[in-house]
């Protein structure tokens, strides 16, 4: 097993590491809406934090030199089901050729009072 461990999303907040990498794939620690320079949330809105939620795992794949497209399952959690046509519509930007499988559902709460949180398996290149 490889730790995943990048500046270009926030460090872990708990006794966890960003991901880990076993038998060719990454498994990551659910991203929150959290700039990495601050460890501050973002703007309280759900576009702003999906996005900010984004990059982060933007920042993690591209520190293992890959993309989106490496991204095979996502696991995404809302605290308000009701904004999953608004994440969709962020979310969505970011899968435009080779679209993962997905689970998303609401939660009661989520660390630091998000409004979203998402984690992802991607394949490493060998």
């Amino acid at each position: 097993m490889k730790k995943v461990e990048t500046n270009q999303a926030p460090a872990a907040i708990g006794p966890y590491v960003q991901g880990n990498i076993v038998n060719g794939l990454l498994f990551s620690s659910g991203q929150l809406p959290m700039d990495p320079k601050t460890g501050e949330l973002v703007e309280a809105t759900i576009e702003a934090q999906t996005k900010q939620a984004m990059e982060n795992i933007r920042g993690i794949l591209a520190s293992m030199d890959l993309d989106f497209n490496a991204v095979v399952k996502t696991t995404c959690f809302l605290s308000d089901i009701h904004h999953f046509a608004k994440f969709n519509e962020v979310y969505g930007t970011y899968f435009t050729e080779n679209l993962p499988a997905r689970s998303c559902f609401e939660v009661a709460c989520l660390p630091k009072d998000a409004l979203v949180e998402i984690e992802f398996i991607a394949e490493v290149k060998a």
